[in-house]
């Protein structure tokens, strides 16, 4: 447990330059579009970085993660969020560990969101099917569903500007990617290291430890997963970009849906 504490230590402070605040004005964007929400699930919740937010705003919150890991961080930092400043806006989160692919709720939700391309981390198309079926059982009739993926062309971008270096103080990273251009997949390599202050001391300099990671995303094209949406199901979806309600470009480099119910 004491590593993974370091290692989610680190998740948090590499996520540090993440559009977090974008993504919280993208999703206003849409309410002020549509209507505004009472309840939501927010898939793939990570550490909870827009979850929390979300509560703090006044809603009812379930943050879904299949990560036991990344939930245990996103309790610890919810428990440390003062409590007056919950108390007054009334929101609320409930954590859940369950898989994306087939999440369920005691009572459907009104708006569903899973951002920071967590979808990409669906490698099958049945997989990803599996999940929008899902999503729209956990809907109430009429509510939203909000989510963002890489198109294929920045996963092309990623395999040709690969390697990815970063030297802090603190933390320092070698990222490289393996690209599998038939799948449109890439696995990228992360090998991390991060201060760790337990080994150091006074007379003693400082000590990193080394964190290896490999993740697999793979990127489908916007006209399959508008199919696929239908398929589940939903009655409309539009398709946006770059955090802003305009249609997607080919410079685009996240592309946004949103599929109603």
């Amino acid at each position: 447990m004491r590593a993974y504490r370091q290692f989610a230590s680190v998740y948090d402070r590499l996520m540090e330059e993440m559009p977090y605040a974008e993504w919280m004005g993208f999703i206003r964007q849409c309410w002020e579009r549509y209507e505004i929400p009472e309840t939501i699930a927010d898939l793939g919740c990570g550490t909870g970085s827009i979850s929390i937010p979300l509560a703090k705003s006044g809603f009812e919150v379930f943050g879904i993660d299949l990560s036991a890991d990344m939930l245990t961080v996103a309790r610890s930092k919810w428990d440390e969020t003062p409590q007056q400043a919950i108390r007054r806006r009334s929101g609320s989160i409930r954590w859940l560990q369950q898989d994306m692919r087939d999440w369920e709720l005691p009572s459907p939700v009104d708006n569903v969101l899973s951002f920071c391309d967590c979808i990409n981390y669906l490698t099958e198309e049945s997989d990803v099917e599996a999940m929008f079926r899902a999503t729209w059982r956990g809907l109430k009739p009429g509510g939203l569903f909000v989510f963002d993926v890489h198109p294929p062309s920045q996963l092309h971008r990623y395999a040709e500007e690969q390697p990815f270096v970063l030297d802090e103080r603190d933390v320092a990273y070698i990222w490289t990617c393996d690209f599998d251009e038939g799948r449109c997949e890439i696995e990228h390599h992360l090998t991390i290291f991060a201060l760790d202050e337990a080994k150091g001391g006074a007379g003693r300099e400082s000590a990193f430890t080394r964190f290896e990671e490999v993740h697999t995303q793979r990127a489908y094209e916007p006209s399959w997963i508008r199919s696929a949406l239908l398929a589940a199901g939903f009655r409309e979806v539009e398709e946006f970009a770059d955090f802003n309600l305009q249609p997607p470009t080919e410079a685009s480099e996240r592309l946004f849906f949103v599929a109603r119910k």
